[in-house]
């Protein structure tokens, strides 16, 4: 079968080399650039100490009730020393601690070899915590939970429950950060202890808060209620522990472009553009314009269209005018178009008839077939109707129409097509 799959593969091959020679010109094929998207951040050090050491553990729960292979185990663990603690075992698990593609694992894996080994044969029994040993002791990447900072610093609300339980302590458990405290919907302050703007505490003891949001434009309030309001949001006013919306628009502390109109919503406002026949305006539409936009008149109360072709405002010599909304525009008139900024008539090419594309050739084996038609009626005259003679007659005209139609089918087809 595989000769056979070659043999027919040169044929194919050969096919579309003389379809790519046979292209206009030369042709590029590039990939299609790969949407831009920004690098994942590196993880910080200590991460990546705290998944390798997570996979080293891993390797050691693997290779837990493995053996030096040899067959007797005995033997092997009298004269080279226990597998479970074994260099050999120590070589298994650190060959799968790092996926290929993990570069950061590989650089600190080779980094911290030396300190690996000397854990494994000398620090186990007085340091059975890998991660605290290495990552924290020795390299100093890593800081215990609750801390933070190249000192390893408490984080706001202690190291029992740093932020209160409420937030996230930036950099907690490594030797970065701030150790400022990102605090949960509803909470705020330094250690996530009070409830943030807009809510209110529900509920509080020695160890928990509650926060509850307040009523829609309330800023501090002191319940849910819509009567609790203590403050408002910006664009509210308080009015009797109520929010009441601020009108922008009418105490004039909108901020609106000169073609601009003020719409007020609920604790803002909108600006939004005037009606293209408005020179300014205080609404949405031509009849709140202040002023009228050139190529517009007022007509009672509304800024409407002037119709400029009402007059002769197009010079040129056959042009018209076409009203268009605040202005107008010249055109060419019917039959004529414009050509180097002058409106010339149109030509319109006559209709080429049936036989004006015909060659000498088609023409000369034309008229052959036309005196051949002549003769073969007149012999079937003088036959006076003979069956032969007019057999060979009909068969003498289909050859010569035949002939002639398979010199210039296409030709004829297409004059058809083209009504010729």
């Amino acid at each position: 079968m595989a000769p056979q799959s070659q043999k027919d593969l040169i044929p194919a091959l050969l096919w579309g080399l003389s379809l790519f020679l046979s292209l206009p010109g030369p042709v590029c094929l590039q990939p299609s650039p790969l949407p831009h998207s920004s690098p994942p951040p590196e993880p910080h050090p200590c991460h990546t100490c705290r998944a390798l050491v997570d996979s080293f553990n891993k390797g050691l729960e693997r290779t837990i009730r493995d053996n030096f292979g040899g067959g007797n185990t005995a033997w092997e663990e009298e004269k080279l020393s226990k597998y479970k603690d074994s260099e050999t075992r120590l070589v298994e698990v650190l060959e799968g601690v790092c996926s290929k593609s993990d570069f950061e694992c590989h650089r600190l894996l080779e980094m911290s070899e030396e300190l690996v080994e000397s854990w494994w044969f000398h620090k186990q029994q007085e340091a059975p915590d890998l991660f605290q040993w290495l990552c924290s002791d020795s390299l100093k990447l890593c800081c215990p939970s609750g801390t933070f900072g190249p000192s390893c610093l408490p984080c706001p609300g202690g190291t029992e429950r740093p932020c209160g339980g409420y937030g996230q302590c930036e950099g907690e458990g490594t030797r970065g950060g701030s150790g400022h405290c990102d605090c949960q919907a509803g909470y705020g302050g330094e250690a996530c202890g009070q409830c943030g703007l807009g809510y209110f505490e529900a509920e509080r003891n020695a160890s928990h808060l509650v926060c509850s949001a307040c009523f829609g434009p309330c800023a501090r309030c002191s319940g849910p209620e819509e009567s609790n309001c203590l403050q408002c949001k910006k664009g509210w006013a308080l009015h009797h522990l109520k929010c009441v919306d601020i009108d922008e628009c009418g105490t004039e502390r909108a901020n609106c472009g000169a073609d601009q109109f003020c719409v007020n919503t609920e604790g803002s406002y909108e600006c939004r553009d005037c009606a293209k026949a408005c020179l300014g305006c205080m609404g949405a539409g031509p009849g709140r314009c202040k002023k009228c936009s050139p190529g517009y008149q007022q007509v009672g109360s509304k800024c409407l269209d002037v119709d400029e072709c009402e007059t002769a405002v197009c010079p040129g010599e056959n042009e018209q005018c076409e009203n268009t909304e605040g202005g107008y525009r010249c055109i060419c008139a019917e039959g004529y178009k414009q050509v180097e900024g002058i409106c010339v008539k149109e030509q319109i090419p006559e209709s080429a008839g049936f036989f004006s594309e015909m060659t000498e050739d088609e023409l000369v084996v034309l008229q052959q077939m036309f005196f051949g038609v002549i003769i073969c009626a007149l012999a079937t005259l003088a036959a006076k109707g003979d069956l032969v003679f007019t057999a060979i007659f009909i068969g003498a005209v289909a050859a010569m129409t035949g002939y002639w139609l398979s010199e210039r089918s296409d030709r004829v087809l297409e004059g058809f097509i083209k009504g010729r």
